[in-house]
């Protein structure tokens, strides 16, 4: 296994660093990103691709604003996200409000991108996986560890432009 996959997925797949880090990178990379609007990103730092996702809050209605990191293919201008929740056994909230209203907005770079996000299955799911997976191979450690303490199916949207 080459070190760039062996790191993430032994190292920051590791429950006690998810534990520290969805406390501190998601509020540090939002800081971050609202500040620089969109053009800088913590993860960024890393190489990791990183957006910032504007949901509606499926109980509040209100804006919702997460960090997620994203993968594309060279074949399409869509998105594609996980809702691992850093390997927690809940789905991530945000993934509840796209499921509620799948129009949202993608801010990369400065830019606004309205959505409509699509969950998806099958096949379909399996071939995003494998493109997530080159991004941040650690999902296969929060899918492990999801589905032995919940048994949950980690959700995974890709985001169609609209």
């Amino acid at each position: 296994m080459r070190i760039t996959r062996w790191i993430p997925k032994r190292v920051l797949g590791n429950p006690l660093v998810s534990a520290l880090s969805r406390r501190v990178f998601p509020r540090a990379d939002k800081a971050i990103q609202r500040a620089t609007h969109g053009r800088r990103s913590l993860a960024g730092a890393f190489g990791m691709p990183l957006m910032l996702l504007e949901t509606t809050g499926r109980r509040s209605g209100a804006l919702r604003v997460t960090p997620l990191t994203f993968a594309t293919s060279p074949s399409s201008t869509d998105f594609l996200v996980v809702g691992s929740n850093w390997g927690q056994p809940s789905q991530p909230a945000w993934s509840f409000n796209l499921r509620a209203n799948p129009e949202a907005v993608v801010v990369l770079n400065a830019e606004r991108i309205p959505v409509r996000a699509r969950l998806l299955t099958g096949d379909e799911r399996t071939a995003a996986w494998s493109q997530l997976l080159d991004i941040w191979p650690a999902y296969d450690e929060y899918d492990r560890r999801v589905r032995a303490t919940s048994g949950r199916e980690i959700m995974v949207f890709r985001l169609e432009r609209t």
